[in-house]
């Protein structure tokens, strides 16, 4: 029994820790970080756009972005000490941090100096209350992380859609001198959701009938032919690569020494805390996925990288970072588990950043030709939820379709009512606009209401249980 049993344990670690082939570990890498290639520069533009930041320093931004990102990734994927999680972990820009560093650089007497100095602070603080949120696995059985993960699922899957669609269905214009949100004409077009269903089926077909490389660079390969296609109908453009540097120097301290400033600080603390509750939700997939049996430790380990990613982001003039949950859907797809694959798409992001000619391209491809891709990655992480739920007991213990039904319905209320809490304080938004933060919460307040909380020996029993069960 003893023997079966670490059999079955090494051989996640194994598949973890497996070093693969160079050229393996370049496409599958690229195949991570152009998944979330977009989200990543997302965040530096709208923040220096809603700052009115000159183009030359909005291009620093999203080189030092791309920088800090490989360099965040490496040290959660590849790990050191008592950090990272050394998982398939890629980090991006924390989106829950967007509203509040716009509201803080906004001041005047606070600026971009008082969101770097808040970042940093928020990392520290992230550093230290990382032990706390370890030890918290107890809060996390099944019925929890079953519901979060399926709601992470549901939650990216408008943005698979929207990409397919081209974009967002409306945009900003100036009308009358007004800013006003008005219906994006050009998303929805045949053409596009032509070129995304084509993507669709390319992955489609190679999972089912790829082999070795081919089966694992399944996204990559849908990708690059999509973006082939749409460029022979000339749907893709290179506008501004021959302006991009071939070179750029990404220096500490880029705009000058941060500033601390009190209710900057406290507004992204809150904004770590929310971080870190995602990121849990994120690792405990991930554990999932990868058959990986979690311990507090590691958890904690994981939660801290996450901090450390934030002061590095601070320190290079960019900010909070967090484990992406885009790039979970993939280790699914993939069947590739091995960390080492998150270890080069770090590399890559480093390489993308210090040679601004490189992101461009990637830069140019169509957001339907990622849609495509989205909508198969995003679909997993919320089939890999539901099976999770598969495993709970609902006959005897009724009370478990109660937290997942509320919880779920209060997932969904984000993405589906984005206006329901509009009159609550300015405060909640980070809990309220956000559904995996919700539907966390709700999930975990239902099951401490009906089931109390697990003991950490029964929480790494469900984890193992659950870990077998991928196998």
């Amino acid at each position: 029994m003893t023997s079966a049993t670490s059999a079955t344990d090494s051989a996640p670690a194994d598949r973890i820790n497996e070093r693969l082939p160079s050229g393996r570990l370049l496409a599958l890498g690229l195949q991570h970080v152009l998944v979330m290639y977009a989200g990543t520069v997302a965040v530096p533009l709208i923040v220096g756009g809603a700052l009115k930041l000159p183009k030359d320093q909005l291009a620093f931004l999203i080189n030092a972005d791309l920088f800090a990102a490989g360099i965040a990734t490496l040290i959660q994927a590849l790990g050191f000490w008592r950090f990272g999680i050394r998982m398939p972990v890629m980090m991006g820009v924390t989106f829950a941090a967007v509203a509040p560093m716009i509201a803080i650089g906004g001041d005047p007497e606070i600026g971009l100096l008082g969101i770097y100095g808040a970042v940093i602070a928020s990392g520290i603080f992230g550093i230290l209350i990382a032990p706390v949120m370890g030890r918290m696995l107890g809060l996390f059985p099944p019925v929890v992380t079953g519901t979060v993960i399926t709601l992470i699922g549901i939650s990216l899957m408008r943005v698979g859609i929207n990409w397919a669609g081209g974009g967002q269905p409306t945009v900003r214009a100036v009308i009358d001198g007004v800013v006003k949100d008005v219906p994006n004409l050009a998303y929805g077009d045949l053409g596009s959701l032509a070129i995304a269903g084509l993507v669709l089926v390319v992955i489609l077909v190679l999972t089912k009938f790829g082999r070795g490389l081919v089966a694992n660079c399944a996204v990559l390969l849908g990708i690059i032919i999509g973006t082939l296609v749409a460029m022979a109908f000339g749907k893709v453009s290179f506008e501004g690569l021959h302006e991009a540097s071939y070179v750029a120097v990404i220096t500490p301290l880029h705009f000058g020494m941060p500033t601390f400033q009190l209710t900057a600080v406290l507004s992204m603390c809150i904004v770590m805390l929310i971080t870190l509750v995602e990121s849990t939700g994120m690792f405990l997939a991930l554990a999932d996925i990868t058959g990986k049996r979690l311990t507090n430790r590691e958890l904690t380990n994981g939660l801290r990288a996450d901090g450390l990613g934030t002061i590095v982001g601070g320190l290079f003039n960019t900010f909070p970072y967090t484990s992406f949950s885009q790039n979970v859907g993939l280790v699914t797809v993939t069947g590739v588990r091995s960390r080492y694959v998150a270890v080069a798409g770090g590399l890559i992001l480093i390489a993308f950043g210090l040679f601004p000619k490189m992101a461009h391209v990637v830069a140019s491809v169509p957001q339907f030709v990622l849609g495509g891709a989205g909508i198969v990655m995003f679909g997993m992480v919320a089939a890999t939820g539901i099976r999770i739920l598969g495993s709970c007991d609902f006959n005897r213990n009724r009370h478990n379709l109660f937290i997942v039904a509320i919880a779920i319905g209060f997932g969904m209320i984000p993405t589906l009512s984005p206006t329901l809490f509009q009159y609550l304080p300015k405060w909640t938004d980070p809990f309220t606009h956000s559904g995996i933060v919700l539907g966390t919460i709700v999930a975990v307040a239902l099951n401490l209401f009906y089931n109390g909380v697990q003991s950490a020996e029964e929480a790494l029993r469900n984890a193992a249980a659950n870990s077998h069960g991928t196998e």
